[in-house]
């Protein structure tokens, strides 16, 4: 085999190398929001502060990122101490859950929304957690 052949061959390969890096490298999206956690009770004792939302408390109803047909989760979604999340993802087509949902009687709607690359979408969630 030629040097010159040998040459094109590495060169094709680094070529195809470059080109899979860029295209894993695509720009992606933001989704951002606050999570509201209502948990309604049927009776406030007199002189009782309410109770205040603590990491801890957000961290009981953790989100989660599914894809388009709601079957694979693509990301857990972090939720700082004041109830707000902020999380990367690839443009596309997804739904915003809260894990678990059915199982735990959780009562919040899945919100679908669409990342653009290089956008921000802004989407806050409201969880009823019926505990009274």
């Amino acid at each position: 085999m030629s040097s010159c052949l040998k040459w094109l061959i590495v060169a094709c390969v680094l070529w195809l190398l470059v080109g899979r890096a860029s295209v894993s490298a695509a720009p992606q999206g933001f989704l951002e929001g606050h999570l509201k956690v209502y948990s309604p009770k049927e009776v406030e004792l007199a002189g009782e502060t309410p109770s205040k939302m603590t990491a801890e408390n957000y961290a009981q109803y953790p989100l989660i990122v599914l894809s388009r047909d709601r079957k694979t989760e693509v990301a857990r979604v972090t939720v700082d101490e004041n109830g707000n999340y902020r999380v990367a993802l690839s443009p596309g087509e997804y739904f915003l859950d809260v894990q678990d949902r059915r199982r735990r009687h959780v009562r919040a709607t899945p919100q679908p929304f669409t990342v653009v690359a290089d956008q921000i979408v802004h989407l806050d969630m409201n969880i009823d957690t019926g505990v009274r």
